[in-house]
């Protein structure tokens, strides 16, 4: 049974075909981190809404209501994107695994491979797309009220 030793060159091929692909890797790890610290800061916030809700009344909490709403949804939106992003670095991940294995081994299968990476884009960008509505969403919030803007008398 002859035995495959691939060549170093076939190696170091693989090796560059797959610096793309690894380089978008590191950005998605760095959307990720942001992401996670953008769901602490909406679960933070959520917390301390939820302390102050029953002791509300009024105007204040209607406030507390409609602020607690759209951070329950801002949670759903980043979740989501977090979810897509992941998904879009796990196939990221098949495709540097996927070109390695199809170079050393002669697989032609590069519709294959570059269906997984366009299928990894298209996740990586609705997982862009989650984060702008969430930023969107956060703009609301941080609106400040007309009657807060009033100059007394």
């Amino acid at each position: 049974m002859p035995t495959f030793a691939p060549t170093v060159s076939t190696i170091a091929e693989s090796i560059q075909l797959s610096l793309s692909p690894v380089f978008m890797l590191a950005g998605i790890g760095a959307l990720l981190n942001m992401l996670v610290g953008r769901l602490s800061r909406v679960v933070d916030r959520a917390r301390a809404l939820e302390l102050l809700h029953p002791r509300s009344a009024g105007m204040e909490h209607d406030r507390h209501v409609w602020e607690l709403r759209l951070l329950d949804r801002r949670m759903r939106v980043i979740n989501a994107a977090l979810a897509l992003v992941t998904l879009s670095a796990v196939m990221t991940c098949l495709v540097v695994a996927t070109l390695f294995v199809a170079e050393l081994t002669h697989l032609r299968i590069g519709r294959l491979l570059a269906g997984a990476f366009i299928t990894a884009m298209a996740l990586l960008i609705l997982g862009l797309i989650c984060f702008m509505l969430e930023v969107r969403l956060s703009l609301r919030a941080i609106r400040i009220r007309p009657e807060l803007l009033k100059a007394k008398a």
